[in-house]
């Protein structure tokens, strides 16, 4: 009897894979959740109002006609931006990403550093995230205006009176060293866009941060023990480790860049001001399927070079 009891126990007892499994999916369980009850609705509701057009009776209320594929058709063919703006939010994008995630990590490097005054310049860095929030946001436009006249015209009369950079020169400087017009057109991108790019990084900081303090100190010690370099060991150790939160920073990178997009606003604007409901949810149909398809090729292809630590 009792060997039997053992043999049953035995059966039913979790390997450590299955407890992972499911310590993952209680993780996750508030967002399915949230998931489920709310967006899948929600999104149904989108598909539901792009293929239709919304009528408004004069009692009140709405009804809706199913025309097909119009709005879609006049989204491509008949919209005078739509176009335009989705494959500017594309590349505006495309020119993000990567920069970003690069800038983090380059960031993270330096701030897992022991120094005077780290926690300070942590917080410095993810200030942004805190003032970009929707309340700060407006007690900052209120004060603006509020200060007009004061404060606020000495700012812009500094502002006017810097000294500007000939930008010009230094293009036509590259050009001379015979360096590729792609290439050059995304640095002069990027270097445009360095203030959202620095704004868009707190959180990725954080995550990339917690990545490397949770690596073994072991492999860094074997990695000095064979004689590596500083700079094998970042490609051996350092960045393979990283690689995970890699993916998660490119997931939360792409999504906050969507949501802050052009081709956002535009359908909000067409629903809201030009009230062409079904139009509106076709864009953010349209723009939304994008969206996900750039984060299905570029995370698979991560994925394929990911190596996860147990």
């Amino acid at each position: 009897m009792q060997k039997t009891e053992k043999k049953s126990i035995k059966k039913h007892k979790m390997t450590l894979s299955k407890k992972r499994s499911i310590t993952g999916y209680l993780f996750i369980m508030p967002w399915l959740l949230g998931f489920l009850l709310f967006y899948v609705r929600s999104l149904y509701m989108t598909m539901e109002f792009s293929m239709s057009e919304l009528i408004v009776p004069p009692g009140g209320g709405y009804s809706l006609s199913f025309v097909g594929f119009t709005n879609y058709i006049y989204a491509f063919f008949a919209h005078g931006s739509f176009v335009q703006v989705l494959a500017t939010s594309v590349l505006n994008m495309m020119i993000d990403v990567p920069l970003i995630i690069f800038f983090s990590l380059f960031m993270a490097l330096l701030l897992n550093k022991k120094f005077t005054g780290r926690t300070l310049v942590r917080a410095i860095f993810f200030l942004p995230v805190i003032l970009n929030s929707g309340a700060i946001v407006d007690a900052m436009e209120m004060s603006r205006a509020m200060m007009a006249g004061g404060l606020s015209t000495v700012s812009a009369e500094l502002t006017t009176s810097s000294s500007s950079v000939n930008v010009g020169y230094y293009i036509e400087l590259f050009k001379n060293l015979a360096m590729p017009d792609i290439l050059l057109d995304y640095i002069v991108a990027a270097v445009s866009r360095i203030s959202e790019i620095i704004t868009a990084s707190g959180v990725q900081i954080i995550i990339f941060i917690a990545a490397l303090q949770s690596i073994p100190g072991s492999m860094y010690e074997v990695a000095q023990i064979e004689g590596a370099t500083g700079y094998e060991t970042f490609w051996k150790v350092t960045f393979p480790m990283v690689m995970p939160h890699i993916i998660t920073n490119v997931v939360y990178t792409v999504v906050d860049n969507f949501i802050d997009s052009e081709v956002v606003d535009l359908a909000f604007e067409t629903a809201f001001t030009n009230y062409q409901y079904g139009l509106s949810s076709a864009m953010s149909l349209v723009s939304t399927v994008i969206t996900c398809l750039i984060l299905f090729i570029v995370v698979w292809f991560i994925q394929k070079k990911t190596f996860y630590y147990n």
